[in-house]
């Protein structure tokens, strides 16, 4: 008697907590519905209450919600290579400056050339894209906005002459136009714990030195001419890594 009462209480209590269970899988996103279902469409056989040992291989079975990751991501990948043309080769403009150094799977490239004595290297940034629906959001605010509208890629450049300090210039390359941002001295017997003084920024210097520090630059090949180039490339470096990355994704689930 005492054992179908704590039956009965148990089966109350358990009743509430499966139908709140019910009712939030009815609002799951349809992808993560499916999921769930097909993880645990499969009820278990009742067992008596005396249970006998099992044991379990120490490979288990892959779960069905892999394969529908896979799928997800082969549609994708599908996708990816049907919208972009991975296979073509930037030509490289005549009177380009600068050797290129391009390794698969990382999201910069490095430039390098050598200047009268000095060596030139920059790092180049994947682009920050901006769309025609950020245009349209920005219209109200003039020309202040007029570069934040447009696309863009991150320049880090190092001027360095033997071993002595390295002039490193942050910019930012918009089409037919490079602005610095920022303008640093290094020196390469400063250790990690020295805090150098980084000078103001770079805006708040004279005006003619600003053009004079461009004209610098320009005379190094950090120019539009160079940066238009480098700002196609990068969009299709991007394309490029993202199908890399969407296969290397499926590897991992497959394994």
């Amino acid at each position: 008697m005492a054992f179908t009462t704590i039956l009965r209480r148990s089966i109350s209590s358990a009743l509430p907590l499966a139908v709140r269970a019910a009712q939030r899988n009815h609002h799951r996103p349809a992808l993560f519905t499916a999921l769930y279902h097909s993880s645990f469409s499969h009820k278990p056989s009742p067992r008596p209450f005396a249970s006998t040992p099992h044991f379990y291989s120490s490979s288990a079975t892959k779960p069905s919600s892999d394969d529908t990751l896979i799928r997800v991501i082969e549609s994708e990948i599908k996708f990816a290579e049907e919208s972009d043309d991975h296979e073509a080769v930037e030509e490289v403009p005549g009177g380009f400056p600068f050797e290129i150094q391009d390794i698969p799977g990382y999201q910069i490239i490095n430039l390098s050339r050598k200047y009268e004595g000095e060596v030139i290297k920059v790092e180049v940034h994947m682009p920050d894209l901006v769309t025609g629906e950020d245009n349209d959001n920005d219209d109200d605010n003039g020309g202040d906005n007029e570069k934040a509208n447009q696309s863009s890629i991150p320049l880090v450049v190092n001027v360095s002459k033997k071993d002595g300090p390295t002039l490193e210039f942050g910019c930012t390359a918009f089409p037919d136009e490079i602005t610095i941002d920022s303008l640093l001295v290094k020196y390469p017997e400063s250790s990690e714990d020295e805090i150098p003084y980084e000078g103001p920024d770079f805006q708040d210097l004279d005006e003619n030195l600003q053009k004079a520090f461009h004209k610098y630059l320009e005379i190094r090949g950090i120019k539009p001419s160079t940066t238009n180039f480098l700002h196609e490339y990068m969009i299709n470096k991007d394309s490029r890594e993202y199908l890399l990355w969407l296969k290397n994704l499926k590897k991992f689930v497959e394994a």
